[in-house]
This record gives structure tokens, sequence and C-alpha cells, in this order.
């Protein structure tokens, strides 16, 4: 089973928003990117908030969910899965040792990331036995 790892919101104020979880809800700050992302973790849940003036790929850019993301048992698995329903397969996104995705397009219109990012949990040792 996929487990959900990552949001992706897109904020006019990356601080103002970053801020604003931390001291309300407790999350812990991951990292400042240079680009301007922040990344937040609840220790489970990578959110990201990513400023509204980054290239969005072709999706109208406004503040709010832009993506979720997965970590899965068999990565090219859930691909082909993907591709069989319909999904279309996006650009790879290669962020260095800390996290990677793999991005799809749903025939609705939801983008899902399947990787790994920094600040989650790893699946149950069960489940990685499973893949």
């Amino acid at each position: 089973m996929a487990k959900l790892r990552h949001i992706a919101i897109r904020a006019e104020d990356t601080e103002a928003t970053a801020r604003f979880l931390v001291e309300t809800l407790g999350l812990t700050l991951v990292q400042r990117r240079e680009h301007g992302p922040i990344d937040l973790s609840d220790g489970d849940v990578n959110i990201t908030i990513l400023p509204l003036h980054l290239n969005a790929a072709g999706v109208e850019v406004r503040p709010g969910v832009e993506h979720i993301g997965f970590t899965v048992e068999d990565e090219p698995a859930t691909r082909e899965r993907l591709l069989a329903h319909g999904a279309q397969e996006l650009r790879p996104v290669l962020l260095g040792q800390a996290y990677y995705e793999s991005k799809f397009q749903t025939p609705e219109g939801l983008i899902i990331d399947v990787g790994h990012w920094v600040g989650t949990s790893p699946l149950p040792a069960a489940a990685r036995s499973e893949a």
C-alpha cells in the first residue's frame, strides 16, 4: 500500500506560511532551499511550501495545494499501474540525495508524485520486505 508522505502547497509568502504552520501546529523546519521552497515535517509527512514565482511546469499557479506524493513498496509496478489507468508521466525531479520524485498527472488533472522526501518516515519493514 502506498503511504502519503508529501504535500506541496503554493504560498505568496513562504516564510509567513512556514512560521504559521510551525507556531500553530508544531511542525518541524527541515530545510530552506536556496531557490525559495521551505520543507516542514510532522515526522511522517513532508510539507513543501513553494513560492508562487517558481515554474510550475504548465500548471496554473495559485495559492493552495499543488500536488501530493506517495512512497510505495514497488516503484516500477506502481508506475505501470498509473500508466495503465491513464496517467501521463511528467518529468522526474532529482533533488540531490535528500529526496527525489517521479511525477504523474491523472486523467482528471491531479498531480501525483512517487518518491521519497526528507523528513518523512520510512515504510514499515513488513511492507518493504514484501516488495
